[in-house]
């Protein structure tokens, strides 16, 4: 008899998945995850790129639709557009490292809108988040989408959707088909993380999700989609991954041993790309050394490892970014901005501070080096090295491999809690915070998702 395909694969690991199979540190991990994604989002509402889609969102209404944060409704699918981009736009949500990286909490929502659609309880929620930690991060284990020129974000119209099919309570027939539909016509370009970036870097994995509750929606009424999607002459092994591919057994199988992968996913303690998080902490412990007195520095130079150097460590425009989106993934800039200011916050990345000239000139310090010998640490580990050389001789170094928030070296949940109180207090209060946080705490006694998203209203 045939193997089954992935994509059958994935059904039915999707439709036996029930709380009840869960671990409580994953159940725990998951409130720390919606908590975590409310920050970043209410954090990015300033962003012209979201009252742009909001406005475009607001045209269309839903049967039954489903609430926007920040006010007012939408289809499902705008609806999770307009969430997704929040929750991403700062790159301040939470991280996966492996053969390809990824923000999973870019996931929620899509869970979100389409467990508020169905009325679907926390118990539901949690599950279906879950399941979309599960599949994305497995996938990241088992190929590398960047080193052929795919976006990560490619994999997330996969999990979405069938996390989105697993609140429609889809039969294993119908998630195959959600599976298809998602996998034939989601690659995303690499393009959208080169060069100068723009703001579409912070809706690349919001149009993804859309597009995978698209997926379920249509595969829940009985549209069939393209299989064998992965194995087929013309597949995703063939034409996406260039290699064929088989995840490891998933959290809850028989044959897994070491548990879900949200627990192995790590939460951002500073708002910027995550191979930059153990550079910035290793300029500010020099900072901190230097009392704060960075005038006599002469040059900084940064060690790091493939991943790193690749992606926000050698492109020219890094050294003067032009967006917010090249600042925030660059690692020049970010290293700099860090032993410069003494923090790395939501103002670090406005205009204004990253074209600061006297800003600009100290970034015009930095060098950055490709250290093979740190490749092989990553991606158990990001271990970048800062050396700081002064105007007297004098040398300052400082080696990070495990950043705050890392998996390593997890954030307390009260930690989570203050990087809540600090991006939402402003806006809606200390007594809103406080109420929204334990809505959040006690998530799997939700009747509905609808109450905790227009406290955002």
């Amino acid at each position: 008899m045939a193997a089954p395909t992935l994509a059958s694969r994935l059904a039915t690991y999707a439709a036996g998945l029930t709380f009840d199979k869960l671990t409580k540190p994953a159940i725990h991990e998951t409130k720390r995850r919606v908590i975590d994604s409310f920050a970043t989002a209410v954090g990015a509402m300033p962003a012209e790129a979201y009252h742009i889609a909001r406005k475009c969102a607001l045209r269309v209404s839903g049967n039954p639709g489903a609430s926007i944060l920040g006010g007012g409704k939408s289809s499902v699918e705008w609806a999770t557009f307009v969430n997704g981009l929040l929750i991403r736009y700062l790159d301040f949500n939470d991280t996966y490292l492996s053969k390809e990286p990824a923000h999973p909490s870019d996931n929620l929502a899509a869970v979100l809108s389409v467990g508020e659609s169905v009325n679907a309880g926390g118990k539901e929620l949690i599950t279906a988040a879950v399941l979309a930690y599960e599949i994305q991060c497995r996938f990241c284990d088992a190929a590398s989408l960047r080193r052929v020129g795919v976006d990560h974000v490619t994999y997330g119209a996969i999990s979405s959707a069938v996390a989105a099919g697993k609140l429609m309570n889809l039969d294993t027939t119908k998630l195959t088909h959600t599976v298809g539909l998602a996998g034939v016509c989601n690659v995303a370009l690499r393009q959208t993380r080169s060069g100068e970036l723009s703001e579409w870097k912070g809706c690349a994995f919001a149009n993804a999700a859309r597009n995978g509750v698209f997926a379920a929606t249509l595969a829940a009424e009985g549209l069939t989609g393209p299989a064998p999607i992965f194995e087929g002459d013309l597949g995703f092994f063939k034409l996406v991954s260039r290699e064929a591919f088989d995840p490891a057994p998933f959290g809850g199988d028989a044959d897994n041993t070491d548990g879900y992968m949200i627990n192995k996913t790590y939460i951002k303690f500073w708002p910027a790309e995550y191979h930059s998080q153990s550079a910035i902490d290793a300029a500010l412990q020099i900072r901190a050394e230097l009392k704060g007195d960075v005038s006599k520095v002469a040059s900084i130079t940064i060690d790091t490892f493939e991943a790193s150097y690749n992606i926000i460590g050698k492109y020219p425009e890094a050294w003067t970014p032009k967006t917010r989106e090249t600042a925030d993934h660059s690692l020049p800039y970010c290293t700099a901005a860090a032993l410069y200011d003494g923090d790395v916050y939501l103002e670090t990345f406005d205009e204004k501070h990253f074209t600061n000239p006297a800003l600009v000139a100290f970034t015009g310090k930095v060098k950055v080096n490709h250290d093979a010998s740190l490749d092989s640490r990553y991606p158990n580990g990001i271990p970048n090295r800062i050396t700081v050389t002064l105007t007297d001789g004098r040398t300052i170094a400082k080696e990070v491999e495990f950043p705050r928030g890392h998996a390593g070296n997890p954030m307390t949940d009260a930690e989570v809690e203050a990087k809540f109180r600090r991006a939402v207090e402003p806006k809606y209060g200390k007594e809103k915070a406080t109420r929204i946080l334990a809505r959040c705490w006690d998530f799997e006694s939700l009747k509905s998702v609808t109450e905790l998203i227009q406290m955002f209203d």
